[in-house]
C-alpha cells in the first residue's frame, strides 16, 4: 500500500487507538495534507513505506524551508512551522514501525533548530481590570462577554477549554465561594480550575438573563446563527469578542485571549505563588513550559535589589 493511502490509516489510529484530542488530529491530517500533495506535485504518488529515504525526507525539508508559503502571512514558513510539519511526519513512520511496516526511522526525522523566545505578552492588573469592565452593557450580550472575560482570567483556560463548558459544569446558586471545576486540556491532562466570585457574579447574571435551553455555557446572539442544533461558540468567536473589547479599553492590538492566561499566570508569580504551582494551574505537563514566566520574578527581584539592598544607601 502507497504511503499516501496509508496516510488515512494513521489519522484513523490517531482516532481510535491513540485517542488524541480533536485538535491534534486535526493537525496531523492538516501536515500530512501537505506532504500528500508534495509526494503528488513531485511524481511520486506512488511511493511505498520501504522506498522513502532520507533523500526524500532531506527533499521535503528544503520545499519546507525554501518553498513552502504560509496561506495566512502569504510569507515562507518559519522554522515552528516547518517542525510541526516534521513531526507529523514523524508521527506517520512512528506508526509503520507500530504496523510492522519497513520504512525509515522516525528517528532519521531531525526537528530544525529554533531560536528561544522568552518573551510572553501579558497585561498589568490596571490594565485587566480596564479590559474586564468594557463590556458595561446592560442586554445579553454585553452579559455574556462579560461573562467569558472573567472566567478567561480566573481559570487561566485555554480557549479551546473555554469553549467546551457547559451551562451545568459549575453551580452558580451560591456567589459567596470560589468554585473549582475538573477539566482536560492539552494533552488529555486534566487539572482542577477556579472560579472567583467576579467570575461567577457574571456567570450568575448572564445565565439568569438567558431563556434558551441550549447545553452551551456561552452561546452565539447572532442572527446568522443556525436555528437548528447548538449555537456554541466557537474558539474564533471567542477571539473576535476578546478583540471587539481590547480595542474598547485601549489596549494593545495583540492582546488575545491567551493574553489572559499570560496575565492569569504573571499574577500568580508576583503574588508570590510557587512556580511548581503555577505549572498546575496551567496544566503544563512539563515545568520548563511554565518557566517562560520566570521574567516576572526576575523583575520583581531586580526591583527588590534595587529599592533594599544596602550597598546603594553604602553609596551615598
Amino acid at each position: 500500500m502507497t504511503i499516501i493511502k496509508l496516510i488515512t490509516h494513521f489519522l484513523d489510529y490517531t482516532d481510535v487507538e491513540k485517542g488524541l484530542s480533536k485538535k491534534t488530529q486535526e493537525n496531523y491530517a492538516r501536515c500530512l495534507e501537505r506532504f500528500r500533495r508534495w509526494l503528488v506535485d513531485s511524481n511520486m504518488q506512488n511511493l511505498l513505506p520501504h522506498e522513502l529515504t532520507s533523500e526524500i525526507v532531506w527533499q521535503y525539508r528544503l520545499f519546507l524551508s525554501r518553498k513552502a508559503i504560509s496561506k495566512k502571512t502569504k510569507a515562507e514558513l518559519s522554522k515552528k512551522t516547518q517542525n510541526m510539519y516534521l513531526i507529523a511526519l514523524r508521527g506517520l513512520l512512528s506508526y509503520f514501525s507500530v504496523r510492522d511496516i519497513p520504512s525509515l526511522s522516525p528517528d532519521k526525522i531531525r526537528l530544525a533548530k529554533q531560536e528561544k523566545n522568552h518573551s510572553v505578552h501579558f497585561l498589568s492588573l490596571e490594565k485587566v481590570k480596564r479590559l474586564l469592565d468594557s463590556p458595561a452593557g446592560n442586554d445579553l450580550t454585553s452579559k455574556r462577554d462579560k461573562a467569558i472575560l472573567e472566567s478567561l482570567f480566573s481559570t487561566g483556560f485555554r480557549v479551546s477549554e473555554l469553549v467546551q463548558l457547559d451551562r451545568d459544569h459549575i453551580s452558580v446558586k451560591n456567589t459567596n465561594k470560589v468554585v473549582e471545576y475538573s477539566v482536560t486540556g492539552k494533552g488529555n491532562k486534566t487539572r482542577t480550575v477556579y472560579f472567583s466570585l467576579r467570575a461567577l457574579s457574571a456567570i450568575q447574571a448572564y445565565l439568569g438573563a438567558r431563556e434558551d435551553i441550549d447545553q452551551a455555557m456561552f452561546i452565539n446572539y447572532s442572527p446568522t446563527a443556525p436555528d437548528v442544533g447548538s449555537r456554541r461558540l466557537t474558539a474564533r468567536s471567542i477571539e473576535r469578542i476578546v478583540k471587539k473589547y481590547v480595542k474598547l479599553a485601549g489596549l494593545p492590538l495583540n492582546t488575545t485571549p491567551h493574553t489572559l492566561r499570560h496575565s492569569f499566570a504573571t499574577d500568580l508569580l508576583n503574588q508570590g505563588v510557587d512556580i511548581r504551582m503555577v505549572q498546575e494551574f496551567l496544566g503544563h505537563e512539563d515545568i520548563s513550559t511554565t518557566q517562560i514566566y520566570t521574567h516576572v520574578t526576575n523583575k520583581n527581584l531586580r526591583d527588590i535589589y534595587t529599592k533594599f539592598h544596602g550597598g546603594k544607601r553604602s553609596e551615598k
